[in-house]
Formats: structure tokens, sequence, C-alpha cells
């Protein structure tokens, strides 16, 4: 069974990684500027599990031991 742990103030105030060339323009070419990139280490920090609250929803961010990502609510 995996701890959940939510992100602590230090992990939710991750800074922005380098935006990757390919995904520099939001869908559809809009004006809103390049996307931000985080890379998966930043939001596990070590973890295989973590939460996220989404307007009020937590759900659940997990790494698998193959290194695949599962969301679930």
């Amino acid at each position: 069974m995996h701890t959940s742990t939510h992100l602590s103030s230090a992990a939710q105030a991750l800074p922005a990684a380098p935006v990757r060339s390919s995904r520099a323009q939001p869908v559809g070419g809009g004006a809103a500027g390049p996307l931000r990139c985080i890379t998966s280490d930043a939001v596990f920090a070590g973890e295989t599990l973590v939460i996220i609250d989404h307007h009020g929803i937590e759900y659940r961010l997990r790494q698998t031991s193959l290194g695949k990502l599962i969301l679930t609510k």
C-alpha cells in the first residue's frame, strides 16, 4: 500500500522548467504564450504517489514500477 502525501508548499511552488520547442504554442496557436513543462521528477520528488487537488477534487497520480503514470479520481 502506498502512503499518499500532499504536496508541500515548496513543491507547489515549483520553478518552471525550460519549455520544449515542439510544445511552445498552446493548441490552436493562441497568444497565451509558451506552455510550462514540469518534469515528473519534480512532481514526484522521490515518491511514487502524489495527490493533486483540482478544484476541490482529489486525484491520485501514481508512477508504476515500469515508469508509467496512472491518474485516478
